[in-house]
């Protein structure tokens, strides 16, 4: 049992030195020049991590998983990713039909306005680390 501690006190140290390594690597990257697709996104994660395509898609496909048990019905209706990004769920109320609306794209005229269901709308917030990233 104590061989079994120091390996994973051993393991435990040497993961926060190669995630610094893999982060200073990305900010001296050539910028991306064109929309990349899921594919591309997946083989360049993959060559950079050390990971084979087929764990970096099981590990997107369980993020997706974990977002969904997150925001879907009857749950706490928000999800963040750590310094990236928040997603959060916002009810919308039912509204009302209105007659009689002056209609903004003719002036003088009025239009009807017909009901809205109430609805669920998602949001998503960008966090610091990647309004930094934009600047």
């Amino acid at each position: 049992m104590a061989a079994t501690k120091k390996t994973t006190s051993k393991a435990s140290a040497t993961a926060p030195t190669s995630g610094k390594t893999a982060r200073k690597s990305a900010a001296s990257r050539p910028a991306v020049k064109e929309k990349m697709t899921k594919t591309a996104i997946l083989a360049e994660i993959a060559e950079n991590t050390g990971l084979t395509r087929k764990q970096v898609g099981a590990v997107f496909d369980e993020l997706e998983g974990v977002i969904e048990r997150h925001v879907k019905k009857r749950s706490v209706g928000e999800f963040t990713l750590p310094g990236l990004l928040k997603i959060k769920t916002v009810k919308k109320p039912a509204q009302k039909a209105r007659k009689g609306v002056p209609n903004p794209f003719k002036p003088g005229e009025t239009m009807d306005v017909p009901a809205k269901p109430a609805s669920v709308r998602v949001r998503a917030t960008p966090l610091k680390k990647l309004k930094d990233m934009a600047q």
